[in-house]
């Protein structure tokens, strides 16, 4: 079965639409609000720890899905003033149909051709605000090769440790680590116990924050 194939919309409790990957077993985003997820977890408390400390951020995705956290960083930017180079990782790419299908740009009072810019297939980085680029690859993580010192944020975003154990490791942080410019933090919704030991292990400092709806505590990673 293609990836694709096994995606159904379902509408969490903020309104906002997630994706079940019955491919994977999970979702794509929380259904007690993907839009509210994605805010508290990735806006909040990532990005909001630059809004006074600097003008340029580079972030990474990792599990880029529905665009949905590079959207919300985009109007991040344009709201402060900043601005991003946000690069994202997806080894499977949700299609053109799919995405045309989601509402994010109906609940954030946007241009669907807007958001829609994140879905193009792109060769390099685009362009898509005065204040906002974006560079996609579509690989797997454990293939993928970063550039050392690159990043002020990660949004780990990929699925849960349950479904893609292999991603939740000591080496794949490390790499992450590794990528991380001094300073710079990288958010999670696991805060799961071995999630917790391989980021030590790695060499970030963690922190449990309270969690949005739905979830009790998340992750902050920082290296220090």
């Amino acid at each position: 079965m293609k990836n694709n194939e096994a995606l159904k919309l379902v509408i969490t409790e903020d309104g906002s639409h997630t994706i079940f990957n019955s491919w994977i077993g999970e979702h794509y985003h929380s259904t007690f609000g993907a839009i509210q997820e994605s805010e508290h977890i990735f806006i909040q408390a990532a990005l909001d720890v630059f809004r006074d400390k600097q003008n340029k951020l580079n972030i990474l995705e990792i599990g880029f899905g529905t665009g949905l956290n590079a959207l919300l960083s985009l109007l991040w930017a344009d709201k402060f003033d900043k601005h991003i180079s946000y690069y994202g990782l997806e080894a499977f790419p949700v299609s053109h149909k799919t995405a045309l299908s989601l509402n994010y740009h109906e609940l954030l009072k946007i241009d669907q051709s807007l958001f829609m810019n994140f879905h193009r297939q792109i060769d390099g980085a685009l362009k898509i605000s005065d204040r906002f680029s974006l560079e996609k690859e579509v690989n797997t993580l454990e293939n993928a090769v970063f550039p050392p010192e690159k990043y002020d944020v990660i949004y780990f975003d990929a699925f849960s440790p349950e479904a893609q154990a292999e991603l939740w490791t000591t080496n794949i942080f490390t790499k992450l680590f590794d990528t991380l410019k001094k300073g710079g933090v990288m958010t999670t919704y696991s805060c799961k116990g071995s999630v917790k030991r391989a980021l030590k292990a790695a060499g970030f400092s963690i922190e449990k924050l309270p969690g949005p709806p739905g979830k009790r505590e998340f992750l902050r990673a920082t290296k220090q």
